[in-house]
């Protein structure tokens, strides 16, 4: 199993590619949508990594697969555009999975 990353931007690419997680940049919805579906597809990745303004460009598909795939598991970071923290986001999530808000 293996990690994909969907960046906005190449410095949060490169470092990840040091790490040896592969990725891809994107700009636009149409490009982020591209590279889930190519994630989504490929049967070794078990955890796709966003930055939160990729996330954000394709919100409800990023959503429909957290909460209704078991694989992959798409996990937003920061990067330098992230203004969110991450207790932020996971009470977000709990509250529109199973509307507790914390």
């Amino acid at each position: 199993m293996k990690f994909f990353l969907i960046s906005d931007n190449t410095d949060t690419q490169i470092g990840m590619r040091i790490a040896g997680i592969e990725g891809v940049v994107a700009h636009t919805e149409k490009e982020v949508s591209e590279a889930l579906d190519e994630a989504v597809s490929d049967e070794d990745v078990a955890v796709v990594l966003m930055t939160q303004k990729t996330a954000e460009l394709c919100a409800e598909r990023v959503y429909e697969i957290k909460l209704n795939r078991r694989r992959p598991l798409v996990v937003e970071i920061p990067d330098r555009h992230g203004s969110g923290s991450v207790t932020e986001a996971i009470g977000r999530y709990v509250e529109e999975a199973i509307g507790i808000k914390l």
